[in-house]
Formats: C-alpha cells, sequence, structure tokens
C-alpha cells in the first residue's frame, strides 16, 4: 500500500540546524525534505493524529550543528522528541489533549546556558479541552497550559489563557515573551527568568478595533507587530513596561506618561506608541521580522510578499508568487528562509535578494469553482500505465503527480492569462482527458458570462513528446459544439482519435492529421480536425466511451446508449432505455459489458450487455466515481453514504466515513471486496499499472497484483492498494474488516448495499432445510432490520459461528 498527498502548509515547517533539511508537518507525520534537491529524504512517523508543532532544538556552539534533535506535537494528545538523524523516537509526553500550537521558550534562551542541564524545560501549549459541552454558549474551548518536559507531566492546575477556540502560539526570538491573537485583543506573556511549575507568568493585552490574524515579536527590542483581517499592520513600541518592567526606573518614568505622549495606543494599553502600515488588500496572514530587526516581512491573500523597512516604512516586493502566503520560516543560515503557500508549495528563498531557489510542491489543494458540468464530471484524470494523476488547478494549470513517488511531475498552463488569488473566476477549465497512452491531452474551458456577454467554450489539444509530462498545445478549436458546452471527452485506445459530446445534442470525432498537402506541397500542420458528426434524435450527449480495441463507440444520449463504428460514424445498435439520464460510460476491460452511472434524484449503476442489448443488472446506488481496469473484466465504483440520523453505538465509530467502494466482476452483482472511506464526497478511483520503476519499489513489489487501484479523497489524499490481496488499507481507507455497521438509512451489512431481502412468509406445516454445506452469506438476515435493533454481541458471535455448521434452520412463522 503506498499513500501520499498529504498537505505540506497545515502547519509552520523547521530548519535543521545547519539549514540543509526542512521539516514539514505532514498529517500524521513530520517529512524531513533536502533544501537543496527539494526531495524528501527521511520521515518521522509515531503520531495517530496530524502534527502541529515541529521545533528543532537549536545547537549551543558551531560543532553542535550536526546535532538532530526535535519536539513535534500533535492532535492524538502527545509531545515527541526525537533524533531525526536517524530517525528514533527518543521520548513521549503524554498531554491527554489535543495540542493545536507549541513553543519552549528555554530552547531560544542563551542567557544561562550553564545551568540548562539542571533546570527544567517547559512547554506552552495551546490545547483543546475536550471535556467542555459544547451545547453550552460561549464556551471557552482554548486553553493555553504548560508542560514540564523534563518530568513528561503538566503542570497541574496552570490554565494561562482561556479561548474560544485553540490558537496559534507565537514566540519571540529571544524566548522570553510569546503571544497569540484572540478575536479584537493580543494576550502577551512574560517567560519568568527561573521557570517552574509554581511560577506565576504575568500578561498583558493590547487592543484593536478589527479582527487580528498573526503577530510577530522583534528580536531584540520590546516592540510586537500584528495584522488584521482588512490588511492593516500595527506596530505597538515599548509594550509592557509596567507590567513587565526591566528596572524599576523604567517603571516610575512610564508611571507619569501622559495618554497623549503615547500616540495609537488604545485606553489603558501598556505600550509607549502604535503605528499602522496598510498596504495588503486583504487579510494579512505572515508576518515575520528579519533576524537583526531592521526589516518586517509580511504576506496575504495576494500573493505578495512585502518587505517592510522598520525605521522608515519603505517596501520592496517579491509579487506574483501566485498564491496565498501562509508562513515565513526563518532558518539558522541568515541567507536562508521559506514561505509556505496556500497551494501546497514550500519555497527555499534566498535572502536578502528574495530570489527563489528551490520550491517543495505537493499535490494541489482542492478548491472552489463553479460547476459547469451538469452530470459526473470527475476532478482528476490518470495516467493508468505511468501511476499519474492530472489534477485542476485554481491558477488555470494542470498539475501531473506522481501515485507512486508522491512527487509533482509537471504543471501546464491551461489558459494564458494572469493569476491573482482572490480575483472573480471568470475562465474555468471543466475537463481533462488524458489518451491511454498518457502522450496526448485534451482540456476543455469555459470563459463565463460576463453581463450577458462571453459564455465561450475551448476545446485544446495538447502532445507530450517526454517522460517529464512537458506538454506543448497542439490545437486549439473553438465553440466545438456551436453554443453548446462540451459534457465528455474521450480517447481511442490505439489510434489518434477522440470524441467529444455535447449538451446541445451532438459528437463529434476528432482525427490527428500530421500535415495537410495542397500541389504536392506541404503548407501547415493541421494537428487535430473534425473527423465526423453525429447524433441521436436530438437529445443531449451527455457521456462517451471506446471500447478496448476501438472497434465501438458508446455515446449516451441521455436515457438510451448508442454503438457507433467510429470509422464510418455508423449507428451500429441502440441499448436498452435506463430510467435516468446517464452521466458516465466505461467499457469494463476487453469484455463485452458497459457500465453506465446515472445520477440525480434516481441515480442508478447499471451493466449493460452488447451482444444481448439489454441491461443485465442494475442497482440504485448514489456513485461518485467509477473505474474499469484495462484489461481485466472488473470495476469499482465510489459511493455516497446518506448521512447518519442517530444509529446509537456504531455511529460514533462510523461518523467520519462517508463513502464506500465497491469491487465488482462484471458479470456478478455480488462485490469481490468492499471497503468503506473517509471524505469520498468529490473523490475520485482508477485502476493504475503496478510495473513501473519508482522511489517505492520495494511496496510495489510486495504487491502480488500488476493491476493497482487508487482513491483519492476530497482533500486529494490518497492510498494505492492491491485490490485482491485480503490486507486492509488503512489511513484514508478502511478494510472491509471494519464494515460491521455501515450506515444507510438505519440498515446494515447486505441490506445497506442492495436493500432488504423479501419476506417469505411460510406456512406451520412448512419445513426450510439448510443446505447441506455453510451458508454462504450468513448476514443477509444477521444484519437486517433498523440499526437500533441490531443484536448485542454475544448473539452476533453465536449466530457467526453457528453459520458455519452444518445445521438445519428454525422454522420461520
Amino acid at each position: 500500500m503506498i499513500t501520499g498527498g498529504k498537505s505540506f502548509v497545515s502547519a509552520p515547517p523547521a530548519f535543521s540546524n545547519d539549514a540543509k533539511r526542512l521539516l514539514v508537518c505532514t498529517g500524521p507525520a513530520v517529512s524531513i525534505f533536502s533544501t537543496s534537491t527539494g526531495l524528501q529524504i527521511s520521515s518521522l512517523e509515531g503520531h495517530t493524529a496530524p502534527v502541529t508543532s515541529v521545533i528543532v532544538v537549536p545547537a549551543s556552539s558551531p560543532a553542535g550543528k550536526v546535532l538532530c534533535f526535535c519536539w513535534t506535537a500533535s492532535l492524538d494528545g502527545t509531545i515527541r522528541y526525537w533524533d531525526f538523524s536517524v530517525p528514533e523516537l527518543m521520548k513521549t509526553v503524554e498531554v491527554k489533549m489535543p495540542v493545536y500550537s507549541m513553543v519552549i521558550p528555554s530552547l531560544l534562551d542563551q542567557t544561562d546556558k550553564d545551568n540548562e542541564k539542571q533546570a527544567p524545560v517547559f512547554a506552552y501549549v495551546s490545547v483543546e479541552d475536550t471535556a467542555v459541552q459544547e451545547k453550552k454558549a460561549k464556551t471557552l474551548r482554548g486553553q493555553i497550559r504548560k508542560c514540564n518536559l523534563t518530568v513528561s507531566r503538566m503542570a497541574g492546575g496552570v490554565v494561562l489563557g482561556e479561548t474560544p477556540q485553540p490558537e496559534l502560539i507565537t514566540i519571540s526570538p529571544s524566548g522570553k515573551f510569546f503571544g497569540i491573537h484572540n478575536k479584537r485583543r493580543l494576550h502577551i506573556w512574560k517567560v519568568p527568568a527561573s521557570d517552574s511549575e509554581r511560577n506565576v507568568v504575568k500578561k498583558i493585552t493590547l487592543h484593536h478595533t478589527k479582527g487580528l490574524t498573526v503577530l510577530a515579536f522583534h528580536p531584540t527590542e520590546r516592540i510586537v507587530a500584528a495584522g488584521d483581517i482588512s490588511g492593516r499592520i500595527l506596530i505597538w513600541r515599548g509594550f509592557g513596561s509596567q507590567t513587565f518592567p526591566i528596572s524599576n526606573k523604567v517603571v516610575n518614568r512610564r508611571l507619569i506618561n501622559n495618554e497623549e505622549e503615547r500616540p495609537g495606543v488604545r485606553d489603558d494599553d501598556e505600550a509607549d506608541s502604535c503605528s499602522t502600515w496598510h498596504w495588503h488588500p486583504s487579510e494579512v496572514n505572515v508576518l515575520s521580522f528579519s533576524s537583526d530587526g531592521a526589516y518586517l516581512y509580511s504576506g496575504g491573500r495576494e500573493g505578495v510578499f512585502v518587505v517592510w523597512q522598520l525605521d522608515t516604512g519603505k517596501k520592496k516586493f517579491l509579487p506574483r508568487i501566485g498564491s496565498p502566503l501562509l508562513y515565513f520560516t526563518d532558518s539558522p543560515d541568515p541567507s536562508l528562509s521559506s514561505i509556505s503557500c496556500a497551494d501546497n508549495q514550500i519555497h527555499i528563498l534566498k535572502m536578502p535578494s528574495m530570489e527563489i531557489l528551490k520550491s517543495i510542491s505537493g499535490i494541489k489543494l482542492p478548491f472552489s469553482f463553479p460547476d459547469i458540468n451538469k452530470g459526473l464530471c470527475s476532478k482528476f484524470a490518470f495516467d493508468h500505465s505511468a501511476g499519474l494523476v492530472a489534477l485542476r488547478t485554481e491558477n488555470y494549470c494542470v498539475q501531473f503527480y506522481s501515485l507512486f513517488d508522491d512527487l509533482e511531475i509537471s504543471e501546464v498552463q491551461v489558459c494564458e492569462r494572469n493569476h491573482q488569488p482572490g480575483d472573480e473566476v471568470t475562465v474555468v477549465v471543466n475537463l481533462v482527458a488524458l489518451s491511454p497512452d498518457g502522450s496526448t491531452m485534451c482540456t476543455s474551458e469555459v470563459k463565463l458570462p460576463e453581463e450577458g456577454i462571453g459564455d465561450l467554450v475551448c476545446l485544446k489539444f495538447w502532445a507530450s513528446d517526454s517522460l517529464n509530462k512537458s506538454f506543448s498545445l497542439s490545437t486549439i478549436i473553438y465553440e466545438p459544439h456551436r453554443d453548446a458546452g462540451v459534457s465528455a471527452v474521450a480517447f481511442h485506445p490505439t489510434r489518434q482519435m477522440a470524441v467529444s459530446a455535447s449538451y446541445g445534442g451532438d459528437f463529434k470525432i476528432w482525427v490527428f492529421h500530421d500535415e495537410i498537402q495542397q500541389n504536392r506541397e506541404r503548407l501547415q500542420n493541421s494537428g487535430w480536425i473534425c473527423h465526423s458528426v453525429g447524433s441521436y434524435k436530438k437529445k443531449p450527449m451527455t457521456a462517451a466511451a471506446f471500447s478496448a480495441d476501438g472497434s465501438v463507440l458508446a455515446v449516451a444520449a441521455e436515457t438510451v446508449i448508442t454503438l457507433w463504428d467510429p470509422e464510418n460514424n455508423v449507428l451500429v445498435a441502440v441499448l436498452g432505455e435506463i430510467h435516468t439520464p446517464i452521466t458516465s460510460l466505461s467499457f469494463a476491460g476487453k469484455s463485452e459489458y458497459l457500465v453506465a452511472v446515472s445520477r440525480g434524484l434516481k441515480p442508478q449503476l447499471s451493466v449493460c450487455s452488447m451482444s444481448k442489448l439489454s441491461v443485465s443488472w442494475s442497482y440504485k446506488l448514489q456513485v461518485e466515481d467509477l473505474a474499469c481496469a484495462v484489461d481485466l473484466s472488473m470495476f469499482a465504483v465510489l459511493l455516497l453514504l446518506p448521512k447518519s440520523t442517530g444509529m446509537g453505538s456504531n455511529e460514533q465509530k462510523f461518523q467520519d466515513r462517508d463513502g464506500i467502494i465497491l469491487l465488482f466482476n462484471v458479470t456478478d452483482p455480488v462485490p469481490v471486496a468492499t471497503w468503506s472511506v473517509r471524505k469520498a464526497k468529490g473523490g475520485g478511483l482508477a485502476f493504475i499499472q503496478g510495473n513501473r520503476p519508482s522511489f517505492q519499489q520495494n511496496v510495489l513489489d510486495s504487491m502480488s497484483s500488476q493491476v493497482l487501484l487508487a482513491y483519492i479523497d476530497s482533500d486529494h489524499e490518497y492510498v494505492v492498494f492491491d485490490p485482491h490481496n485480503n490486507e486492509a488499507p488503512v489511513l484514508s481507507l478502511n478494510g472491509r474488516e471494519h464494515l460491521a455497521a455501515i450506515e444507510e438509512k438505519g440498515q446494515f451489512g447486505y441490506a445497506s448495499i442492495y436493500g432488504e431481502l423479501p419476506e417469505f412468509k411460510l406456512k406451520g406445516n412448512q419445513n426450510l432445510l439448510a443446505p447441506s454445506g455453510p451458508s454462504e452469506r450468513p448476514w443477509e438476515t444477521i444484519f437486517s432490520g433498523s440499526s437500533h435493533n441490531l443484536p448485542p454481541l454475544t448473539k452476533l458471535c453465536s449466530a457467526f459461528l453457528e453459520s458455519l455448521l452444518e445445521k438445519r434452520t428454525a422454522i420461520v412463522e
């Protein structure tokens, strides 16, 4: 099993002491990347929930840079100490509450290193109090607490602050102050000079008129900066001079200060002055001071990195990053830093020139866009032979990502236009299709109408002649189906031929010609041209697919399936009518069967036989995605489970699973295998070939099958596994042995998929004999009925054991 697709930007990363490695929080693990190559070199695995903080223990001397120790905190309620050079887990501290953020001030305070071995190490953590009832109004679930890492325990009863939700803790570079933003307030604590469990940690609060989003401390002076939701940056100078006195002289001078001598400071806030800068058009996400304190770095949704000169307020910019900025991280090397972006990229910067040296690119994260297609439109296209997925991005690109190597291969710019994050969407790439060999790509884009003018549809063909998937534009076709939109695109399995279907009532077959010759002279490269046009009773064409050998083209005309000879454009046959409009079609390998999916108020999954020209079997199921194996007569469907409405004790166990994957042999309506999955809405399925070189070749070799199944959830996390192996996938998928209680309208087991079995009422003098062998599906009766009537565990175990024995069943009354 291979997993990947994790977010690289869920939490701030951390540099190693030699700045040659970058530690990135990726789900329940910490991935370690090389800053010179951008490739992952190792990982720290042990947490059972997402990691929220990673802190590298700084080197106390130049020779100590070779030491590689770090602390991590996670939502699983633990803090762990690692040697990430091995990597090896050294220590685990049980917090027993989800940790959302953590700082360790003593690691930054270099003033008393001689007594470091004797002094206990304390961490300040932002946790969620899970014991608080959510129903209470104005509940404060977030807490700032203290943890003794030396003795591995929480400081008993010490709660420094409470907030409605857990907040990110920001610590000063000197380790003397730390703070959080809470709505329109900043809370700042001063770390005691000699910290202990019983020491009182003093706090001040600074106020603002708008919601605050981020804060940063000056490395040497008492200056704190904060950004708000309107794009303003506020800078308080001389904060906490009364509560956090440096000397008695400072306190006395502060007490006699007049409010008029504190420009910009609100009410009784402890600060000498407060100034405001405003350049960002929307909320500020990034704030950080340079290591010498001369500059302030900021960034926001507009995707521009701004460098402010602190004394003069002058600015310089790193524009067109292309995605909202989330985090800025300094390194021990003053010439290196990193910025994390919302498109799941981390850029390594050379400072102070702000040149991007290397980018660590994860899979593009989901984004919202207008739904152009009325039917089933998968958000993903797959190169089955290479194990790649092609997915649309927010900046009008198509990203090619390796499922085997968890690595970005390339990015193709589909629309030539500048993308500014936050701009109104005017163009949507609504379809992406790949040829079976991965050498050709077809995209469909729609320019949205503006004030009733527009709605331009454009079909583009792309060619790739290299292994790194660097596609070049081959042909542009404007309005391929007059004013109607493109509903589906499919490629011929062996020839350079494609079909595009339209809601306007026709489909077109496109072929590739190298050149056009006239009068024996070569005129121009022609690219893709229209070979033929077809229609059926002027019905909207909603889906299309080629057979395995390419001899048959199937096109769905709403509720019927038409079969065509693609070379001669001749209608061969019409399959029996299906009750609801068809949104997806696919041939099941090299078999004669065609799988059709209908969505809407009456969803349906149908398997049709081309020889009999009829539906072989069907189910009323809400299908999210369909995948058919190329060489095997098998297909898999991703189903959406309806939301449960109070199912008792089993609901708690399965409340986060909203989908199920069924694997079918096309001739058998009983599924071969079943898996429950999370985040199925917006997910995708595909069969891919496993016989290819990979960074994870040892994992591929352990899979017995050459055909693997890939599942991508709505967050673009994925798992690749052998569908014929009994070992159940974990993380994003859960094996069928965990399917004891899948909720669907209060039904379980067999009934949750196929509905209730018919009831047979037998008279008292009639006997129903069991077969001579064990029952093949004993769970049909055990799990029938409402979920609240599910038998207890003792009865289920006995019924299961009895089903394995040869026995007569009781007389049904």
